[in-house]
């Protein structure tokens, strides 16, 4: 008998392991409120960075290349059913029961008519698709966000979506999928496939930004504020948000390099 459940574990332990060794070597901390630990952060974007130029990204430029758009369309379709489950249960935890249940009917629709899902036959009816995860579900409670925080090869989070990773890798349908051989084939295709479709965004990234790492930053603490929210952030959340933006230090490039600050006024003379 196989105990999926201690694999799991054990890469569970390997990612906090390699987080440790990092911290031991990169912590530092910094004015900015949202990212105490920018130090370390950086030194986990490089790694994560060296990671995606050397295997995910080639990988997925050739799975772009090579594969018909219209089986990368079912693929993406197909693992995006089964994302839609657990969103349905957040949405229900978070008191959304119409969007929950909206959600619970796409997947119903989907897994019939769309076939397993490789259609989004509930996206051409109306039924609207939502992205919800246990991370969201802990903001609407009230949890606090918490500090910025690069996770080892999943990438960007903060310390409450890292607390709720158990709840959403337990929450994954995938994961219960058997024989195991075919779990982890469909895992490795779903990562490659979630990569293939950022391509674009991540060329013009790569392109426009000056400091990838604090870009990459300071977009993701504001959209996962949007998403905790709906889109409507209270004016004092956005205050609070800005203030921790305007507390930060001059930008520093991948290498750990500090950006020269931009030239300011010199102040009148008395």
């Amino acid at each position: 008998m196989k105990h999926a459940p201690h694999r799991t574990t054990g890469r569970i332990h390997g990612l906090a392991a390699i987080a440790a060794a990092m911290l031991l070597t990169g912590c530092a901390t910094t004015q900015n409120p949202q990212d105490p630990l920018e130090g370390y952060n950086r030194t986990v974007f490089r790694f994560n960075d060296a990671v995606d130029r050397t295997v995910l990204k080639p990988t997925a430029t050739a799975y772009k290349n090579v594969t018909p758009s219209f089986v990368q369309t079912g693929v993406n379709n197909f693992f995006g059913n089964l994302s839609d489950a657990w969103s349905a249960v957040n949405n229900l935890l978070q008191g959304k029961a119409e969007a929950g249940m909206g959600d619970v009917t796409r997947v119903a629709v989907n897994s019939t008519f769309g076939i397993f899902g490789l259609l989004d036959i509930a996206s051409e009816a109306g039924i609207q698709k939502h992205n919800e995860d246990f991370g969201q579900t802990l903001g609407v409670w009230g949890v606090p966000s918490g500090p910025f925080l690069m996770l080892p090869v999943l990438g960007p989070s903060t310390v409450r979506d890292t607390a709720a990773l158990p709840a959403d890798f337990g929450g994954d349908i995938w994961k219960y999928k058997r024989p195991d051989n075919w779990r982890n084939i469909g895992a490795a295709v779903r990562v490659v496939d979630k990569r293939a479709t950022l391509l674009d965004a991540g060329n013009l990234l790569e392109d426009a930004a000056l400091d990838r790492y604090e870009f990459i930053r300071d977009g993701y603490m504001q959209r996962r504020q949007s998403q905790v929210y709906d889109g409507n952030v209270p004016r004092q959340a956005d205050d609070h948000a800005d203030e921790a933006t305007s507390n930060a230090e001059p930008a520093a490039d991948p290498a750990g390099k500090a950006a020269e600050p931009s030239a300011q006024p010199a102040p009148p003379a008395k």
